[in-house]
């Protein structure tokens, strides 16, 4: 019988499927940290994990959960993260 990998969505808490969630990396050196999404889940270092809706995103951010559980000490560009859930044509921060 396979294992299944839970793990807890930064926004909502619940725990899912590591398949039913995005895993989300800091990349780069540069202030702010820019997350990233790790769709294969194969990235160095530390993840965060949401679900893929706009609440669950939300939540995380006004938590600032990301920088929490990526244990960054400085502040955090979100922006690929949004437009990777939500579209670019449906981001109504209008960041590029």
């Amino acid at each position: 019988m396979a294992r299944v990998v839970t793990r807890t969505c930064v926004g909502c808490r619940q725990r899912a499927s590591a398949t039913e969630l995005i895993r989300v990396v800091a990349v780069g050196a540069d202030t702010p940290r820019v997350l990233a999404p790790d769709p294969r889940r194969s990235a160095p270092g530390r993840g965060a994990h949401v679900h893929p809706t706009t609440t669950c995103f939300d939540l995380a951010e006004r938590r600032r959960a990301f920088g929490r559980a990526l244990l960054l000490e400085c502040p955090v560009d979100s922006a690929r993260v949004r437009r990777s859930i939500v579209g670019p044509d449906d981001d109504p921060t209008g960041s590029e």
